[in-house]
């Protein structure tokens, strides 16, 4: 049941439990050689051999933000180390200088119009460039440093530490799904890890993505004989990951991609901003270290291509949505405390009205039960005394020219202006002028309008009277034609 060797070659079966780290082969370089399925940092450091628990170098740096790349790289060769200029290399940019300038292809005015059409195909970043008729063409992609549609964006980098133990896998699945079947892919996870019993799979975060994937941040607590427990270290997690055989596991569970979340040294940043990523200018590579807004959070990533730019666009989108209903759910939070505020004051001043009645009632009780005390008895000095007092005050209330005169003659004021003010606010009455200027010229259309239509009429009634007048002076003429 003990937490195995990291490093090795093969993993051993039974309760023994080991991470092992395939063999890592390809080219190294941040950005190069790879399937580039987006600009993150999912790549291994290091070798990938080594012995003894958590000494291995073949583990994956995982950087979140918009990260999806994966490459592995050679022994020996680190994350951002550029590979050495080979004659190959070499060779290849004699050809692509070759196309692009004056390829010796038909030895005519042609071979200017096929120059420009490499150009052309260069900056566009596909097609191929033919400048030889004994050498193959020159394959033009988007890495190529002609290409014109790159830019350079930011990332966030992650600030977990190795031993928080994080690591993302981005299915190809709906949350909702994922969220309704959770218990089970925790299972399938642990039967992947080798069903040990000491080992436990947890869920740190679901959290949706666009094109329909989902991140699940995950982690793993191994317990020890002792009652001890802690957290799989996350590269040692990731490696164990990337074995073929767990790799094509996690595939048939719908994860199209994995990578362990640890933040970056200062060492590992320094060396990733001093080489530019391939295919991108040294010069707006420090362009974009110098406008960086936040160089402690933020690194600079390249984008390259139209697909990486509306990627990047659907993240966004998707952040800003999720944004937009935390905003509403806490606006619901807000609206709801302001309708509780407004019940719980309601009900404090309830509580205080009946707290005064109450204080009263039980007054007038100890009055009653004071008197009923003292029937029979003399007046006491300090009873004298106090009615005295009352009495002092009472007559200092009544006076003219005391507190209760002086709000009486308060209130008398306070109807009198009521009273003017609303006779003077009859009089004040008053029409802004832009509105009176407005309704005149209203009130003069209306009756331009009416003068008009009585024209109208009073020419009605001419052509009627006219008509009539035609009409008596036609019948007799008929009668005698046809007597």
């Amino acid at each position: 049941g003990a937490f195995g060797g990291f490093g090795t070659t093969t993993t051993t079966a039974g309760p023994t439990f080991s991470f092992s780290a395939p063999t890592n082969t390809g080219t190294s370089g941040l950005f190069g050689a790879t399937q580039n399925k987006g600009f993150g940092f999912g790549t291994s450091f290091g070798t990938g051999t080594g012995t003894g628990l958590g000494s291995g170098l073949g583990s994956g740096l995982g950087f979140g933000g918009f990260g999806s790349q994966q490459q592995q790289t050679t022994l020996g060769s680190g994350l951002f180390s550029q590979p050495a200029q080979t004659p190959a290399q070499s060779n290849q940019l004699i050809n692509t200088a070759s196309a692009l300038s004056a390829p010796p292809l038909l030895g005519d005015e042609r071979d200017a119009i096929l120059a420009k059409w490499n150009q052309l195909q260069a900056f566009w970043g596909t097609g191929k460039g033919y400048f030889n008729n004994n050498i193959a063409p020159v394959e033009f992609t988007q890495e190529n440093p002609f290409c014109r549609f790159k830019g350079v964006g930011y990332s966030l980098m992650p600030n977990n530490k190795d031993e928080d133990g994080l690591v993302v896998l981005v299915f190809n699945r709906k949350e909702t799904d994922i969220r309704s079947q959770q218990q089970q892919l925790v299972e399938s996870l642990h039967k992947i890890l080798g069903g040990n019993q000491t080992l436990t799979v947890n869920v740190e975060g679901v959290k949706t993505m666009p094109d329909d994937q989902t991140e699940v941040i995950i982690y793993v607590v191994e317990r020890s004989p002792n009652g001890t427990s802690r957290r799989v270290p996350a590269t040692t997690l990731y490696a164990h990951f990337e074995q073929a055989n767990i790799k094509s596991s996690l595939q048939q569970l719908g994860v199209s991609l994995s990578m362990a979340r640890t933040e970056l040294s200062p060492a590992q940043v320094k060396q990733l901003l001093q080489n530019p990523p391939a295919g991108v200018d040294p010069i707006i590579w420090e362009q974009a270290k110098v406008d960086n807004p936040d160089p402690d959070k933020l690194i600079p990533v390249p984008m390259v291509g139209f697909k990486e730019l509306l990627r990047r666009l659907k993240v966004q989108d998707q952040m800003t949505k999720q944004h937009q209903t935390r905003l509403d759910i806490i606006s619901e939070d807000i609206s709801e405390l302001q309708k509780n505020q407004t019940t719980t004051m309601a009900k404090i001043a309830q509580y205080k009205r009946k707290l005064m009645a109450l204080s009263h009632r039980t007054l007038q009780v100890l009055i009653k039960q004071e008197i009923q005390r003292k029937s029979g008895y003399a007046i006491q000095a300090d009873e004298e005394q106090l009615r005295v007092q009352l009495d002092t005050i009472q007559c200092e209330l009544n006076a003219p020219t005391q507190f209760k005169g002086r709000l009486n003659e308060l209130m008398s004021q306070i109807r009198m202006q009521n009273h003017f003010g609303a006779v003077r606010a009859e009089e004040r009455y008053y029409i802004d002028a832009d509105l009176l200027r407005e309704i005149k010229q209203h009130l003069k259309q209306q009756q331009e309008g009416l003068s008009h239509l009585i024209s109208i009429i009073k020419d009605d009634l001419e052509d009627i009277k006219l008509i009539e007048h035609g009409l008596n002076e036609s019948i007799p003429i008929r009668g005698g034609f046809f007597s």
